[in-house]
C-alpha cells in the first residue's frame, strides 16, 4: 500500500491537473490539499492560504500552485512558491500508476458483472447484484467500493439469501488478503477518531423523523398478519410518508426514548436511520428478564407478543448467509454490535430461546448469536408443520397458520441448543431402540465359527479387542482364520496393517483357509491335495473383495495416526467393518521427551478406541509380551504385554493365544485360546477355548473333548503365570467345554 500523500504531494498533484483549472474548475486534488489545511494548520497554530490563480484567457505559460503559511496575521507572503518542474514530474507518473491501475480494476469489475452507470473512487457505491438481481424487490442490496489509487476493489451483496462478496487487485500488486487492504484508510479519507471507542449517535425524536399514527390501511395490513392494534400500540409502530410513499416506522427504544428507527414497506424493502445506535427491537421488555427470546423480525417480535411472550426482542439486521469462520473481536464485531450495546440487559438472562427463521440464514444466525451469548444458555425451537408439506418458517406463520396457542407451544417445546460433544440420552433413543429390537441383527456380537468360543467371545462392530501371547504361538493365524469366518458368517470386509507378513505370504495364508487346501504341493501339506488353478483363480477373487492392504511404499515406519487416517478412508470408500494392526512394535513410537511410554500407550489406545467407535468397525491390536523371566511354558498374562498395563486397562476384550511346545505336557496341534477380558457381560465372559490346528490348510476346529483333556490333565505343576510387574499371580480358570461349565456374569478382570 502506497504512503499517504501529504499536503505537499497534493499541492504537487494539484499543479500537474492545471489545465483543468485554466478551463474554469477547480482541481479535484487542489480541493483535497485544501480540505487537509485545516488538520496542518491546527497541528502547527499557522494559518495557510492557498494562492491558485491564472490569466482567465489563457493557459499560464507555467503552472503555479503556491502555498503561505504565516504566523503573524498582518504579514503578507513575499510571493508565490513555484512548484520545481522535477516534482511536477513525480506527480505525473505516480498519477499515471494510478490510472493504469484503476483500468484495470473497473475491466476486472465488469468481468464480474459490476458495471454501474458512474464510477465512484474513494466511497460506497450501492448497485443492483449480478448475482440475486436485488431479489424480488430489485433492491441495490450490492456495495461497490473501489480505493482512489486503484490498489484494490472489493464488493458485498447485504441479501441473506445471497451473501456475494469478492476483492480484487491489479497486476503487480502485492497480493494482500481483504483483512489487510485498508478499504478505509487514511490514504483515502480523512483521519478519524476510533469510531469504537468515541462513536456519538444522531438524538432524534419522532417530531424530528416525521412519525403519525398508522393508517387504517396499515391497521388493515397488520390485522391480517393477526397482529391486533393493542399490540401496535403497546410497542409503538408508527407510519412515515417518504416520496410518496407510506413506510412502516419501527421505533427502536431505550428506555422509552427513540434511539432508532428501521422503516418496512409493504413490499419488504427496508431501510434504517443512519447513525443511530443499533439495539435490539424491544429491548426495553427484557430488562431484568431471566428468560429471553430472541427472534428475526420486528413482526416476529410482535407476534410474540400476541401469544402472550414480550419477554422478546428482535434482531436490528437481519440473518447472514451463512456462519463465519470465527468471532472476531469486540470492536471489528460490526454485524453484531447490537449484541454488545445490549450486554447489560442480556446479562442478567438464565436462558435465551433462539427462535429465528427456519431458512438456512436464520439458522446461521442462530448459530453466531449462541456462539456469543453462549450455547449453556440458549435454546432453540423447532417450527410446525402448516400442512402436510410445508413447515413454519417463523413466529408470524405460526401465529398466522395455526394460531396463538401453538406459537405457545413452539416456546414451551424448545430444546437445549446443542453442543458439541455434550449429549442427552434421548439423542441416542433411536439407536437403544434398535439394541432393544435387535434391528441391526450384530447387536449381540457376530459369532466366531468356533462354537466353544462363542459363549466367550463375540465380534461386535466398534470395540478394541487387544491379542497377545509369546512369539510363534499363532496369533496371527488365528485372526486370520476369525476373519474369514467373519466373512463367511456375514460379509464383512477388512483392512489390514500386518507388517510382519510379506503380501505373498499373507495371501497364501488366507487363500488355503478360504478354500481348505494347501497353497503348495510342500511338506507342510502332506497327503492334502493342492488347490486347483480355478480355486486360486476364485480366491484371488475373493481377497481382492474381502480386504484391503495398508503398506508402507519406502523404509520408513508408519505412525498410528497415519494407520488410522488410511483405515478412515477404507472403511467410507470400500465399506470394512475391522481393521487389523499387526503387531504394535513395528509402529512408529517417536514421542516427546516430556511424554513417558505409559502415557503414550494410553493416547495411542485412545486414538484408536474412538476410531473403532466413530466408524463402528472392530478393531484387533496384535501386542508381544516383555520378555518372560522364569517362564514356564504357560500362557503370559495380559499385564505382560511390553509397554503399560494400559493394553488391557483400556481394551474392550483381552485375548491370550498360547499353544504348547512340550510333547510331555500335551498335544503340539492343539491352540488355547484364552479370554482374559470382556468388557460387555451381553457378548462374552471369561474362560479358555480349545482349538486344533490343521498346519495343511491352516484352519482352527473345535477340540474335542478327548484332546481337551489331554490339553489339561498334563498342565504344569506350577500352572500360572506371575506378573512381575504386578507382583501378583493368577491362575489358569479352568478351560471352557460347554455353557453348563461356565462362570456365570464373569465380565471383569480375572
Amino acid at each position: 500500500m502506497p504512503p499517504r500523500p501529504s499536503l505537499h504531494s497534493l499541492l504537487l498533484m494539484a499543479a500537474s491537473s492545471s489545465s483543468a483549472a485554466a478551463a474554469g474548475g477547480d482541481s479535484g486534488l487542489l480541493l483535497a490539499a485544501r480540505r487537509r489545511l485545516p488538520a496542518a494548520a491546527a497541528a502547527g497554530g499557522h494559518r495557510i492560504r492557498l494562492l491558485h490563480s491564472f490569466s482567465g484567457g489563457r493557459a499560464p505559460r507555467r503552472a503555479e500552485v503556491a502555498c503561505c503559511v504565516r504566523s503573524d496575521p498582518d504579514a503578507r507572503p513575499a510571493g508565490p512558491v513555484t512548484v520545481s518542474s522535477r516534482n511536477v514530474h513525480s506527480a505525473n507518473n505516480y498519477k499515471a500508476a494510478s490510472e493504469g491501475r484503476l483500468g484495470q480494476l473497473v475491466q476486472k469489475l465488469k468481468n464480474e458483472g459490476i458495471n454501474p452507470k458512474q464510477w465512484k473512487l474513494g466511497n460506497f457505491q450501492r448497485m443492483m447484484c449480478p448475482k440475486c438481481n436485488g431479489g424480488s424487490n430489485e433492491e441495490l442490496s450490492l456495495s461497490v467500493y473501489i480505493r482512489m489509487d486503484g490498489m484494490n476493489a472489493s464488493w458485498n451483496c447485504f441479501r441473506s439469501k445471497c451473501g456475494w462478496r469478492g476483492f480484487i487487485q491489479p497486476d503487480g500488486v502485492p497480493k494482500l488478503s481483504q483483512a489487510k487492504t485498508g478499504i478505509k484508510s487514511e490514504t483515502d479519507q480523512e483521519v478519524e477518531p476510533n469510531k469504537a471507542a468515541n462513536k456519538v449517535y444522531r438524538k432524534i425524536s419522532e417530531e424530528d423523523l416525521n412519525l403519525e399514527p398508522l393508517c387504517d390501511e396499515l391497521v388493515t395490513y397488520f390485522s391480517e398478519r393477526r397482529i391486533s392494534t393493542e399490540t401496535l400500540q403497546r410497542n409503538k409502530v408508527m407510519q412515515r410518508k417518504w416520496k410518496n410513499k407510506i413506510s412502516i416506522a419501527f421505533t427502536y427504544r431505550r428506555d422509552g426514548v427513540v434511539v432508532g428507527c428501521k422503516y418496512r414497506e409493504v413490499d419488504k424493502k427496508f431501510s434504517q436511520e443512519a447513525n443511530t445506535e443499533k439495539i435490539f427491537y424491544g429491548l426495553d421488555d427484557i430488562k431484568r428478564a431471566q428468560d429471553i427470546i430472541i427472534v428475526e423480525g420486528e413482526i416476529d417480535k410482535l407476534s410474540m407478543d400476541e401469544a402472550g411472550y414480550r419477554n422478546c426482542v428482535s434482531v436490528p439486521d437481519g440473518a447472514p448467509p451463512k456462519v463465519s469462520s470465527k468471532i472476531p473481536d469486540r470492536d471489528q464485531d460490526k454485524k453484531y454490535q447490537y449484541l454488545w450495546n445490549c450486554k447489560d440487559y442480556l446479562d442478567s438472562a438464565s436462558r435465551i430461546i433462539l427462535a429465528t427463521d427456519a431458512d438456512p440464514p436464520g439458522q446461521a444466525l442462530a448459530e453466531e448469536l449462541a456462539r456469543r451469548l453462549g450455547k449453556e444458555r440458549c435454546w432453540r425451537v423447532k417450527w410446525p408443520k402448516r400442512n402436510e408439506t410445508n413447515t413454519c418458517k417463523d413466529a408470524n406463520e405460526v401465529l398466522m397458520f395455526l394460531g396463538p396457542q401453538a406459537l405457545r407451544k413452539v416456546i414451551e417445546d424448545a430444546e437445549l441448543y446443542p453442543i458439541r460433544g455434550l449429549f442427552a440420552f434421548k439423542d441416542f433413543f433411536p439407536e437403544i431402540d434398535n439394541y432393544y429390537l435387535g434391528i441391526h441383527g450384530d447387536e449381540l456380537g457376530i459369532r466366531t465359527g468356533w462354537k466353544s468360543m462363542d459363549d466367550l467371545y463375540k465380534v461386535v462392530p466398534g470395540e478394541l479387542t487387544v491379542v497377545t501371547g509369546v512369539p510363534n504361538s499363532g496369533k496371527s493365524e488365528w485372526i486370520d482364520a476369525l476373519l474369514c469366518n467373519i466373512n463367511k458368517e456375514c460379509g464383512w470386509k477388512f483392512v489390514l496393517c500386518s507388517m510382519e507378513n510379506k503380501v505373498r505370504e499373507h495371501a497364501r495364508k488366507l487363500l488355503e483357509k478360504r478354500i481348505e487346501k494347501p497353497f503348495f504341493d510342500a511338506r507342510y501339506g502332506a497327503s492334502a491335495e493342492r488347490m486347483t488353478l480355478d480355486e486360486f483363480e476364485a480366491g484371488k477373487q475373493w481377497l481382492n473383495e474381502t480386504f484391503h492392504l495398508i503398506r508402507c511404499e519406502d523404509d520408513s515406519l508408519p505412525s498410528i495416526n497415519w494407520v488410522l487416517d488410511l483405515a478412515k478412508a477404507a472403511v467410507l470408500r470400500h465399506g470394512v467393518r475391522g481393521l487389523v494392526i499387526d503387531p504394535y512394535n513395528e509402529l512408529d513410537h517417536q514421542r516427546p521427551s516430556n511424554q513417558t511410554e505409559t502415557e503414550y500407550v494410553s493416547q495411542i489406545l485412545t486414538k484408536i478406541k474412538r476410531f473403532a467407535q466413530h466408524h463402528s468397525c472392530h478393531v484387533w491390536f496384535v501386542a508381544h509380551p516383555r520378555q518372560l523371566h522364569n517362564w514356564n511354558g504357560g500362557p503370559p498374562n495380559m499385564y505382560d504385554i511390553s509397554g503399560s498395563a494400559h493394553f488391557i486397562n483400556k481394551c474392550d476384550n483381552g485375548i491370550v493365544i498360547h499353544r504348547n511346545r512340550d510333547k510331555n505336557a500335551g498335544p503340539l496341534d492343539v491352540v488355547q485360546v484364552c479370554v482374559r477380558k470382556v468388557r460387555n457381560k451381553v457378548i462374552g465372559q471369561i474362560g479358555d477355548a480349545f482349538l486344533t490346528y490343521d498346519r495343511a490348510t491352516g484352519q482352527f476346529k473345535d477340540a474335542g473333548k478327548a484332546t481337551i483333556a489331554a490339553a489339561t490333565v498334563q498342565k504344569p505343576k506350577n500352572s500360572y503365570v506371575k506378573s512381575t510387574k504386578d507382583n501378583v499371580a493368577y491362575e489358569m480358570p479352568f478351560p471352557h467345554v460347554e455353557a453348563a461349565d461356565s462362570v456365570d456374569d464373569q465380565d471383569c478382570l480375572f
